[in-house]
């Protein structure tokens, strides 16, 4: 037992975590001497680490087939997951498959068998067809988000998936979202549910309100990003062609920032992702697919640029702010003559004529082609940057070390100086492209 808990601590030093928060200590009870567990959590609250604690300490360090499948409605939340599973430092395999990226790419990962798979339900359908592994030692299943599979459409592909795993002894559901059925096809018998819906929907959150004088509500938004001043957050809305607006309007004004689509490119909204977590751009204007599942830093506030049309968007957008323990605002764009939805209660009015000072964009991001399966690490980056780019341990960013590519961070004033060292130079052997993104 001592030694469980040794582990487990270690595990959080890596993560750079103190201490656990209640849902995450029941959960993680109750997970490890239950068979059945629904996990109802807002977003932002830990659940990933809730459940992939204890369920890496079931894995057998001998078997070399899956023994764990996470079911996830994206792949942004697949590779969140992935991501944290590398950082716990277990030691077991990981890999994460989703739409949208060739298959070729998948049968290379793979070929050597991950002890975790992450996917989507219809790249996991997709690998199950071609039995591209043994199933026999899949003894538990996670479905993350599942009340999110279920409505954009995902139910066939899981029970077919569900229908070729006799063997799970262990399911864990989480959902930010209470008012779901639960499918027969899951064979949820006798579950116990942790709800900490609304424990944690905390008073740490605040609902303002700032009235716009015009249905045109581009200039309010500006004078509230001036209001606010560099601190990082979403503006949501619920159309894309809102977004490229929005857009258009902050880049005519020199407010620098990414955005976030369904509409967009794969690649391009992980480019985003990247940049607004590194600090390149500071504002991320998104659709609700950016309200959960995604990995992005704690947030001072949220915007809604656009009110959402249901109670549970709004909710979900929220809880991009004000996340485990920090506190944040969720501000409300309104003409004076629009009426807000009944479940937007208690937003106080606020004024934002008192402006902060808005510093110019620091970060620029750097593309380096070298990644993990060129066993190239972040001190190897560090190490070229340092010595070839003659850069300080202050002017060095975020490293984001993908699978064959790596992003970093660097003062804007520096990065095309820093390309034209860095550009065609080797890195553990390999010779590595790196451009600006």
């Amino acid at each position: 037992m001592a030694n469980i808990i040794k582990e487990q601590q270690d595990i959080l030093t890596k993560l750079n975590i103190h201490m656990l928060n209640p849902m995450q200590e029941e959960a993680i009870s109750v997970i490890e001497r239950t068979a059945n567990t629904i996990l109802l959590s807002p977003t932002g609250t830990g659940k990933t680490l809730a459940f992939l604690l204890p369920i890496i300490k079931t894995l057998d360090p001998d078997c070399k087939d899956i023994q764990v499948l996470i079911l996830v409605p994206s792949r942004e939340l697949a590779i969140q997951i992935e991501q944290v599973v590398r950082n716990m430092g277990s030691g077991f395999k990981v890999n994460a498959v989703y739409g949208g990226r060739p298959m070729s790419k998948d049968k290379i990962e793979i070929k050597h068998v991950p002890a975790i798979l992450i996917g989507t339900p219809g790249r996991i359908a997709d690998h199950f067809s071609s039995d591209r592994f043994s199933k026999d030692n899949i003894k538990t299943l996670i479905l993350d988000e599942f009340d999110k599979s279920l409505e954009i459409g995902f139910e066939s592909e899981m029970r077919y998936i569900i229908n070729q795993l006799p063997y799970i002894n262990k399911r864990v559901l989480t959902s930010a979202t209470q008012a779901v059925e639960i499918p027969g096809f899951v064979r949820l018998d006798q579950p116990t549910t942790i709800n900490y819906l609304k424990e944690m929907m905390v008073l740490k959150l605040e609902i303002k309100t700032v009235i716009s004088p015009s249905k045109n509500k581009l200039q309010t938004l500006l004078d509230l990003i001036g209001h606010l001043g560099n601190q990082p957050g979403i503006i949501f809305c619920n159309l894309r062609d809102s977004i490229d607006h929005v857009s258009r309007f902050l880049e005519k004004n020199n407010i620098n920032h990414s955005c976030f689509s369904g509409g967009m490119e794969q690649k391009d909204r992980e480019h985003s992702l990247i940049k607004f977590r590194n600090g390149t751009s500071q504002i991320l204007i998104a659709t609700d697919l950016a309200s959960r599942g995604i990995d992005i830093p704690e947030l001072k506030f949220i915007i809604h640029y656009e009110v959402p049309r249901a109670a549970e968007e709004f909710i979900h957008r929220n809880g991009r702010t004000a996340r485990v323990d920090a506190e944040g605002t969720a501000y409300i764009l309104k003409w004076e003559k629009e009426f807000l939805p009944e479940f937007i209660k208690n937003s106080k009015i606020k004024d934002i004529s008192k402006k902060a000072v808005r510093k110019p964009q620091f970060w620029e991001t750097l593309f380096v082609s070298g990644g993990r399966k060129d066993k190239i690490s972040k001190g190897d980056i560090a190490g070229l940057f340092f010595k070839q780019g003659k850069i300080t341990a202050a002017q060095l960013g975020n490293i984001e070390l993908k699978q064959d590519c790596a992003f970093v961070a660097v003062p804007k004033a520096i990065a095309d100086e820093l390309v034209e060292k860095l550009n065609n130079t080797r890195l553990k052997k390999k010779k590595v492209r790196v451009t600006v993104l």
